[in-house]
């Protein structure tokens, strides 16, 4: 089955495919703005919340880009199934596996996408569909809730949803707004 969840995750994992394939031997330490992470750890964090969101160990190798089309492959193949619809169980309640991939690991193929660019020199540019949609969806969430999303480990060891939030000018682009709102400095430490 097809849809638009489907669709978008594809696109998504296209561009962070793209982001992963353009990295270079040499910048895989490189620092990332996730606070501890490395360009090789960010990725790591993608491939391991789709085998989250799947219940499953993704298989590793050597290679970051096999591992991720290996996870990817078996998120769309979950999303073209009938389990697609099954419901889960979720920090932010019941809702169907096909949401729960779109609301957590391709939201973060967008972000964490901007993160690998921004650690290896890529293009930083988020398409503006997904940065409307993401800005919808991070500031939609209520007040309490974001607090639990901006503490470290209230999700579990090492989970942090959104860093603290990052002071940007109001009439600063919307992709900038984004990035500060969910704790990113979309200004400084350009590579």
């Amino acid at each position: 089955m097809i849809s638009a969840i489907s669709d978008r995750y594809r696109a998504r994992a296209d561009a962070f495919e793209a982001k992963v394939l353009n990295v270079r031997a040499d910048q895989w330490d490189n620092p990332s703005p996730c606070a501890k992470w490395t360009a090789l750890e960010v990725v790591d964090h993608i491939i391991e919340m789709h085998g989250v969101m799947l219940g499953v160990a993704i298989p590793r190798t050597e290679d970051p880009l096999t591992d991720f089309r290996e996870a990817r492959r078996q998120v769309q193949e979950a999303l073209a199934s009938d389990r697609a619809r099954d419901e889960v169980t979720t920090p932010g309640g019941p809702m169907t596996l096909e949401d729960h991939i779109d609301q957590v690991v391709s939201d973060d193929l967008v972000l964490h996408g901007w993160d690998l660019a921004r650690a290896t020199g890529q293009d930083e540019t988020i398409p503006a569909p997904d940065v409307e949609r993401l800005w919808a969806t991070a500031t939609s969430v209520p007040a309490e809730l974001m607090e639990r999303f901006r503490t470290p480990g209230a999700f579990g060891p090492g989970i942090e949803v959104y860093g603290r939030e990052v002071k940007v000018p109001d009439d600063a682009p919307l992709q900038d707004r984004l990035l500060g709102y969910v704790g990113r400095d979309p200004v400084s430490k350009r590579v």
